[in-house]
């Protein structure tokens, strides 16, 4: 069944306090979204890949696709201003014939063929996967105290424990997630436009079971600061 992966990599990257947008920072010499592609197409599994990425980076990542040699690029497309809107574009590029589409952030560049491999096969069996890990942490659902604040406070919440929650079953999703192309695509036909926190979601509201593959703890989404620094451990003992 040939599977098509689209990138998500349009983000401009906030949270990071940087100049440079989030997909071009370097890890170790290599931008993180090279790193990204790099990994992908380095499996079997994938016989193209569409990279969506910020309009005016286009030609600047098809440069660094030429000159970091990267194979399996069948297009860099303008993304959106929300992440769905950059799967959505994706999802008009595939080929007639496609019929399975992996999904991944274009900033986790630390993703290997054994999650590719076992959440491609996941999806071939039953139409939906995604890549999750046990939730490590103590999780507690919180509520805002309502109380008067003096000036010190006024830009502060006060939160209070309403209860903690069992983390027995609780997983921390990742990418790549991993669809049918027609279910994928009916997906977003229907709820595209609705607010959702990952592609699998819009899955669910068509009724459709998700199914979870174990991933890893090093397939991390590179967001804050402190990600590049763990970036930069990963690689140098990769």
């Amino acid at each position: 069944m040939k599977t098509e992966a689209i990138v998500a990599a349009a983000g401009i990257g906030k949270r990071l306090r940087s100049k440079t947008r989030k997909p071009y920072l370097g890890i170790s010499g290599k931008p993180i979204l090279i790193r990204t592609l790099m990994a992908l197409s380095s499996s079997s599994g994938i016989k193209k890949i569409i990279v969506a990425v910020n309009r005016r980076d286009v030609n600047r990542c098809v440069a660094l696709i030429r000159r970091f040699r990267v194979s399996k690029i069948k297009a860099v497309i303008s993304g959106g201003s929300q992440r769905q809107d950059s799967v959505a574009n994706g999802l008009k590029r595939l080929d007639r014939d496609t019929e399975i589409v992996l999904i991944h952030d274009g900033v986790r560049p630390f993703i290997d063929n054994r999650l590719i491999k076992d959440s491609i096969d996941c999806a071939k069996k039953f139409g939906a996967c995604v890549v999750g890990v046990p939730v490590k942490a103590t999780i507690k659902e919180t509520k805002e105290l309502k109380n008067r604040r003096t000036k010190e406070q006024k830009n502060r919440k006060t939160l209070i424990v309403k209860r903690t929650i069992d983390r027995s079953n609780l997983w921390e999703i990742q990418t790549p997630q991993v669809f049918k192309k027609d279910v994928i695509v009916k997906a977003y036909e229907r709820f595209g436009s609705a607010p959702a926190t990952d592609d699998a979601m819009l899955v669910e509201k068509l009724g459709i079971d998700v199914k979870v593959v174990e991933g890893s703890y090093r397939n991390i989404k590179i967001t804050t600061p402190e990600d590049l620094i763990i970036a930069e451990a990963i690689a140098k003992c990769a």
